[in-house]
């Protein structure tokens, strides 16, 4: 593409141009002029170091160092060529050496920058005033590192890699600054290309939703490796007291179950943040579970008894299952030192509960509903009298 003038009788294209043909240096004019009107190629930022190096065992320049209202530090990496051979990977190189910087660094190299280019001001307030910020935060300062690639032109080559670093949540854009000559005029076409303006709200919030997803597994990943431990140290801490979950590994859900010795029926631990529960699950065909659960509710009083204290009875008439339980506090969120009390309280409960239940057993297997109703009136009871 080119641009052109419109006159009254014509559209005359301007002679495209190079920044070598015109005499523009790399640093001496681009950077130059670009580090005072910084908002050509990158809006709403501010330039703290040019010609930044103070990394060790390296003799490496960034061109421009600035931060955006964010915090977010901005590597900007500026070629004059038409193919910014390796930009995208000398400036990534940037970004990793960059990215520990702290507030206080960055104040310095901010308050080097204002000496050498004559500016009025203190570094550490005019940050503080860029930032809105009451005071240095340096929890909040530089949570991530953008990049902004400025050249006359950029290879597919390299913009394949940038669209490729894009799509893994990184963040560099590439802007192209194409000269023009009108005379003696010297014009330049500055065109944000990575990515597109009117594609970049979308683009954000994909990048946003990718953010969330892989923090939601990594999240995810640490619930299952805690849960897991919390398992591990709770079948441990089982042996010798009972034999009910002898046969069980520990898993990274939030339930470990074993059998009662009757299908579909099972004795189960839940283990929540910062509570648990045990369990007994009626959850084979549902008519029979139903029927099981009413003919258990019957013996309520007697079980309740023998248990030592109240459980919570759950029908569950709209699912297939029915289960009683009770619960407690404490769970894999609580300090691991907390770990063997709420075990053993578990443990403990468990062991009460198989007891209680244990003389049921056997004649919940004579259970059987009369009809396909889940009513108790159309269900047989065995006699334990």
């Amino acid at each position: 593409m080119a641009i052109y003038e419109i006159t009254p009788n014509q559209i005359v294209p301007f002679d495209k141009t190079t920044f070598e043909a015109v005499g523009l240096r790399e640093r001496d004019d681009l950077q130059r002029l670009l580090k005072r009107q910084i908002d050509v190629i990158c809006p709403d930022v501010l330039v703290i170091a040019e010609g930044f190096r103070e990394w060790e065992e390296s003799r490496r320049e960034l061109d421009l160092l600035a931060i955006d209202r964010n915090a977010n530090l901005v590597v900007i990496e500026l070629k004059r060529t038409e193919d910014a051979a390796y930009a995208e990977l000398q400036a990534i190189r940037y970004a990793a050496m960059v990215s520990a910087m702290t507030f206080e660094k960055a104040a310095q190299a901010y308050a080097e920058h204002i000496r050498k280019n004559g500016i009025a001001g203190d570094a550490t307030t005019g940050l503080l005033e860029f930032l809105d910020w009451d005071e240095a935060d340096e929890d909040r300062f530089a949570q991530d590192v953008r990049i902004v690639l400025v050249a006359a032109d950029f290879s597919k080559e390299l913009t394949t890699s940038v669209m490729w670093l894009n799509e893994r949540n990184l963040d560099i854009r590439c802007v192209r600054m194409r000269p023009y000559r009108d005379g003696e005029r010297i014009l330049v076409d500055v065109q944000q290309v990575i990515p597109l303006p009117e594609a970049e709200d979308y683009i954000v919030r994909i990048r946003e939703k990718a953010t969330r997803g892989r923090q939601d597994r990594l999240e995810e990943g640490g619930r299952q490796a805690l849960r897991y431990a919390f398992w591990e140290s709770l079948l441990e801490r089982s042996l010798g007291q009972t034999k009910l979950f002898s046969n069980v590994s520990p898993s990274g859900e939030s339930w470990i179950v074993t059998g009662a010795g009757l299908g579909g029926v099972h004795y189960g631990y839940a283990v929540r943040q910062h509570s648990n529960a045990i369990q007994l699950f009626l959850d084979g065909d549902k008519n029979t579970n139903k029927a099981r659960f009413d003919w258990l509710s019957e013996q309520r009083e007697a079980i309740e008894k023998s248990f030592g204290g109240k459980l919570d009875w759950y029908r569950c008439d709209h699912l297939k299952k029915s289960y009683l339980a009770q619960d407690f506090d404490g769970g894999w969120r609580d300090a691991q030192e907390r770990w063997p009390a709420i075990q053993d309280r578990m443990i403990e409960a468990m062991m009460r509960l198989e007891k209680a239940l244990q003389p049921y057993m056997s004649p919940l297997r004579q259970v059987v509903p009369k009809t396909e109703s889940s009513s108790s009136s159309d269900t047989e009871f065995p006699n334990t009298e």
